[in-house]
């Protein structure tokens, strides 16, 4: 199995610098992972760095916390694929998913997915703040507002991915949508299985040691 592809190799720290983000692009090229994962300063300069490579350049918006307004969120991404970014991972509103207006997380997303037009849309509903309920919940919203991916974690909350929430992901959005794990995969066995429960992306800092 080509386990490279399944990695979104990821630094998102607020004090990266431009030297860590060559070295995430050169490690990124070495392994041809899927992407790097970067945050929206720092697009045009991963686009450099991984010129001539297949390597995509995969960036997040709304986040860590998802609680920007839609419009904010939606030029931001529009913004995201003007400046070069080929996907785009976003952060749902969690606290509307918890008052149970379910229509404005879907509305919310479809939006942002027309923004994103025909790259990727990941949509990061953080798995550690809900109840199975809410994010079975959240992957039928994501999923009806024609979201390409789900993904369990920012990495910057409680905890980040389990087997478990992958699992009901997976059974959640059925066999064709994706389903990212992100935040605490940091070995190969874990890697594994993640990817055996349903995973079909894995956002990593540690790219370089799953594999």
């Amino acid at each position: 199995m080509n386990y490279n592809k399944f990695i979104d190799n990821t630094l998102l720290k607020a004090d990266t610098t431009k030297a860590e983000i060559k070295a995430l692009c050169e490690e990124s090229k070495k392994f041809d992972f899927k992407s790097c994962c970067v945050n929206p300063d720092m697009i045009g300069w991963t686009n450099e760095c991984l010129k001539g490579s297949d390597v995509l350049t995969c960036v997040v918006i709304g986040f860590p916390l998802g609680s920007m307004t839609t419009d904010a969120k939606v030029f931001e991404a529009s913004d995201a694929i003007k400046k070069g970014a080929d996907e785009v991972d976003m952060v749902i509103n969690i606290s509307e998913l918890k008052d149970h207006n379910d229509k404005y997380v879907e509305n919310e997303i479809r939006e942002i997915k027309k923004a994103c037009g025909d790259h990727t849309l990941k949509v990061i509903i953080e798995c550690c703040l809900l109840t199975d309920d809410e994010k079975i919940r959240a992957c039928l919203a994501a999923k009806a507002a024609g979201a390409d991916f789900v993904k369990t974690s920012t990495g910057f909350s409680k905890w980040g991915a389990k087997v478990e929430d992958v699992a009901l992901m997976r059974k959640t959005v059925g066999p064709v949508m994706g389903v990212k794990a992100a935040g605490g995969v940091r070995t190969h066995e874990e890697m594994v299985e993640m990817i055996e429960a349903g995973a079909t992306r894995i956002g990593t800092s540690s790219g370089a040691k799953l594999m």
